[in-house]
């Protein structure tokens, strides 16, 4: 019991969560006394889930998982997990943005929105934002992020240097865990620019490229790829048996969460194509003339 009840920790991530969630609630009452009251009701449900993923992200950065992260190479695994898939998932599901923006003073939210969107001066930045949010610049870039992390140089310095574990290495998992979900997950106002084929072969890329990192971890490896895991003082387990646990649950983990997502996606081709074989020929770019592999921004 004292693994969960010992070593919390604190995080800069708790200021900004907390931050986040007192500025949502202020823009959720701002937006209740304008709106429909279902409408209301509709933000208010959503609001559970990106305060349950920020929940997740405290959890992932403070509670005794990071702390034994130091030890252990497979709770690592587990944290770099909540930080790419769980937080930023309901995050997005919650779609916190309209009442994060209703929240600044005044009328500041909606002046500020039309010069974001419209504005001459914030052409590079939209520019800059629409580049992120291209549908296979997202994938492409999560995709990057997990591997680039897991090289044995760049995951050794972020287990040494905690400057670069909190504001680069966790940092990235979840900015770029955000925007791959923002192509599965509605949360308005950003709309899914994917289209079924598209998210099908996203999907699977992203398992594919987590099961080769898993199998060369555990199965194409003679030894630890981490140096930091070697010889850790009261640490029994070898690092190379960690390592092979770690990939593990990598592998497990990515079957956890990309076959029921897979499986939406493929339910929602044959409900828009009429059949199984449609849908087939849809991921593999045969068929409708209609679809392309990603909407471009």
């Amino acid at each position: 019991m004292t693994y969960l009840t010992e070593h919390w920790s604190f995080d800069p991530f708790m200021i900004i969560a907390i931050v986040l969630a007192g500025w949502h609630e202020i823009g959720l009452a701002r937006l209740g006394k304008r709106e429909r009251a279902e409408l209301t009701r509709q933000r208010r449900l959503r609001s559970i889930a990106f305060y349950a993923g920020l929940a997740v992200l405290l959890l992932a950065v403070q509670s005794p998982i990071d702390y034994w992260a130091d030890d252990y190479f497979f709770v690592h695994m587990i944290q770099h997990l909540l930080l790419m898939f769980a937080a930023p998932s309901l995050v997005v599901w919650g779609a916190p943005w309209q009442p994060l923006l209703d929240a600044l003073p005044g009328r500041l939210g909606e002046a500020g929105t039309k010069q974001v969107t419209h504005g001459g001066w914030a052409r590079p930045a939209r520019a800059v934002g629409g580049f992120f949010l291209r549908p296979w610049v997202a994938v492409i870039l999560f995709n990057l992020v997990m591997l680039f992390w897991h090289l044995p140089g760049p995951f050794d310095l972020a287990v040494r240097n905690l400057a670069v574990r909190v504001w680069l290495m966790h940092s990235s998992f979840f900015i770029v865990g955000v925007l791959f979900w923002l192509q599965f997950i509605g949360s308005p106002p950003f709309r899914i620019k994917m289209k079924p084929p598209a998210q099908a072969l996203a999907l699977l890329v992203t398992n594919v490229d987590m099961w080769l990192l898993a199998m060369a971890m555990a199965i194409f490896s003679s030894g630890s790829w981490y140096s930091v895991y070697n010889r850790v003082p009261g640490v029994t387990l070898p690092a190379f048996a960690d390592q092979q646990i770690g990939a593990g649950i990598l592998w497990v983990c990515g079957d956890f969460w990309a076959i029921p997502c897979m499986i939406f996606v493929i339910r929602r081709l044959i409900a828009e194509d009429g059949g199984v074989g449609a849908a087939v020929d849809q991921i593999l770019g045969r068929g409708s003339a209609r679809y392309r592999w990603a909407n471009r921004s």
